[in-house]
């Protein structure tokens, strides 16, 4: 099957890849510290991305600091204002959403501290690397695997519903195409139940959101939820429905509950990002700007669809580029 590169960088976006930040080197950074933004901690995915980032940093020397945004703008404005003050080496970013992170940048770049972009991308601004998912071609297996169950249950002229991230995120766009074009490329015949967009990023407002749906689509056969830990709160909304086998449940990103629930089948599937694996990614790309290299202006890393069938297969590889060794 072919895969393509749905993220792009915007137009306004300038990648330095080291060469703005001339004169930083590993030597004048030693003994200093290397922070993490990240939109919150709270979510497996990010932590996971945070450990990989971690290790690599702290295998040469650096200290590390992870600052939880909260999913808010402000927050993560002032955590880079602060990480700036105290004159940190350089910075990685994962943006509350990609209209959040030119700020950053621009604040960085006049301190003249390198940023690397782990994830969600930016509408503007210089930085270093940007560390991404293939997040159409993984939502695209998604939605043909989805679209595949529903078929061998006769089900695929129903309707199917979206619990997505942000859409002003450039990743949570790419996922949302990609799961659509899966779906219909898969022979999906039925029409879409609607979207409910996150804020929060909980179960339990996902909870709501599947209710909703639900109520709204009695005839929703199948439901996308685009990140992880949410998942568990759209399935304990079906049950407490009592549409349990009903409805098809397809997930993105991995969380360690995902292994027993696609066993099961309870989950069909998990286009499962390799946040382990980003991080690690992310730590050595700006490692190199820092020693004076060039690092990739783009590195992707690909996702793996993860069903009840190839799940056995492939747990050795997951359990540490997903799960960061937490299953």
């Amino acid at each position: 099957m072919e895969r393509r590169t749905f993220l792009k960088l915007a137009a306004g976006s300038t990648v330095l890849a080291g060469a703005g930040f001339a004169g930083i080197n590993a030597a004048a950074a030693a003994g200093k510290e290397i922070v993490y933004l990240t939109p919150g901690l709270d979510l497996p995915f990010w932590r996971y991305l945070s450990k990989g980032i971690e290790d690599t940093v702290k295998a040469k020397g650096f200290n590390f600091q992870a600052l939880d945004s909260h999913n808010s703008a402000e927050t993560q404005l002032r955590n880079a204002q602060d990480s700036i003050a105290r004159g940190v080496a350089g910075i990685i970013i994962s943006p509350t959403d990609s209209s959040t992170a030119p700020s950053v940048l621009a604040l960085a770049q006049k301190a003249n501290i390198p940023v690397v972009i782990g994830d969600i991308g930016t509408n503007s601004g210089e930085f270093a690397s940007f560390i991404s998912s293939d997040n159409y071609a993984g939502a695209h297996d998604v939605g043909v695997a989805l679209a595949t169950a529903l078929k061998a249950k006769g089900w695929e002229g129903g309707s199917v519903g979206i619990v997505a991230i942000s859409q002003a995120r450039k990743n949570g766009q790419a996922r949302t195409k990609g799961f659509l074009d899966g779906l219909k490329e898969g022979g999906f015949t039925g029409k879409e139940a609607g979207l409910q967009q996150m804020q929060s990023y909980t179960a339990d407002e996902t909870f709501k959101f599947t209710q909703d749906l639900l109520t709204a689509n009695p005839d929703m056969r199948g439901l996308f939820i685009q990140t992880d830990q949410p998942a568990i709160g759209a399935l304990r909304a079906i049950k407490a429905a009592r549409r349990n086998g009903e409805v098809l449940v397809a997930a993105f990103d991995g969380i360690p509950e995902f292994v027993d629930l696609l066993k099961s089948g309870e989950l069909v599937v998990s286009g499962m990002q390799q946040p382990f694996l980003m991080g690690v990614n992310s730590g050595e790309a700006l490692l190199e700007v820092l020693d004076g290299k060039k690092p990739k202006a783009e590195i992707t890393v690909p996702i793996v669809a993860i069903t009840s069938t190839n799940i056995e297969a492939e747990l050795p590889t997951i359990r540490r580029t997903v799960f960061a060794n937490e299953v």
